[in-house]
């Protein structure tokens, strides 16, 4: 009976060890099916808009890349506007929206992934600390035109625009409600990096950008210096907490709800995976 019950008990045991052994490969199995899977995860993807959104949607992209080797991440500026158009018309997979979506883009899918404010910068070493709202609105409307004006040195003011089709000059212009035909500009520009370089390389110059991309080339030693506005610090912590009154969604767009490449994408802009280079660029990330 020894014999016979050894012998069943071997039985029972085999059976269990080829159990174990199919349980184990059905695993492995799963786990080499999800790696192909993220294997097969190949192509370009190519995104426009904002400039605001792009150098952050280009950092998520290169480690994006680096996930998965088959794919290419290009991104390209030209404003908001450009990236409602482009995605919209197919010729972007995904769009780039520095504001709120408008009721007339309702038809697109847009996917908040950050937020930032816009504030007002002049050169390091201007020495007008603040501005009120009156004395931008003036400024910008030719009304004052030496910083004697607001309390600086006698030296004319060089006003820089944004041009038409950037979501910051919507925004300024809804928050002073001014329209683009009463600003009174000496120069007008288009990304973020041409109004910091152009306040940069003029002592006598204001203009409004990003706040990210502002506290960034600050922390760089680029020799410019956000003003407050509304008497609240421009800053990505007054952005965080909700008191800075120039902010706005940072949004990625597409034409139709995304799959495939498009979708794994988003998802990865989205996801906390990100957060450290969403706060590296000086914007705000959505979720804590």
């Amino acid at each position: 009976m020894f014999r016979c019950f050894g012998v069943y008990w071997e039985k029972i045991d085999g059976l269990l060890f080829a159990f174990l052994l199919l349980a184990l490969l059905e695993a492995q199995g799963s786990a080499m099916a999800q790696t192909t899977g993220s294997d097969q995860l190949a192509g370009k993807l190519v995104i426009t808009g904002s400039s605001t959104v792009a150098p952050l949607i280009a950092e998520i992209g290169k480690r994006f890349e680096r996930l998965y080797s088959k794919v290419r991440v290009d991104v390209q500026t030209g404003g908001s506007s450009r990236g409602v158009a482009d995605a919209r018309q197919g010729l972007a997979d995904i769009g780039m929206v520095s504001r709120a979506m408008k009721d007339e883009e309702k038809d697109l899918h847009a996917f908040p992934v950050a937020r930032d404010g816009v504030g007002f910068i002049l050169h390091k070493e201007n020495p007008v600390q603040s501005l009120t709202d009156e004395q931008v609105i003036a400024i910008y409307t030719g009304k004052i035109t030496n910083w004697t004006g607001v309390g600086g040195k006698d030296a004319p003011i060089t006003v820089v625009n944004k041009a038409e089709g950037r979501s910051t000059l919507e925004l300024f212009l809804h928050y002073f409600q001014l329209k683009n035909t009463d600003v009174k500009s000496q120069v007008v520009i288009g990304d973020n990096e041409q109004g910091v370089k152009t306040v940069a390389g003029n002592r006598n110059a204001i203009g409004y950008v990003s706040i990210g991309t502002a506290e960034y080339d600050e922390s760089q030693g680029v020799p410019i210096k956000l003003l407050p506005v509304g008497e609240v610090a421009a800053s990505t912590e007054t952005v965080r907490n909700g008191t800075f009154p120039l902010s706005r969604p940072l949004h990625i767009i597409t034409r139709t709800p995304p799959v495939g490449l498009t979708k794994a994408f988003i998802d990865f802009a989205q996801s906390k995976a990100v957060h450290d280079i969403i706060t590296q660029q000086y914007f705000v990330p959505l979720v804590d």
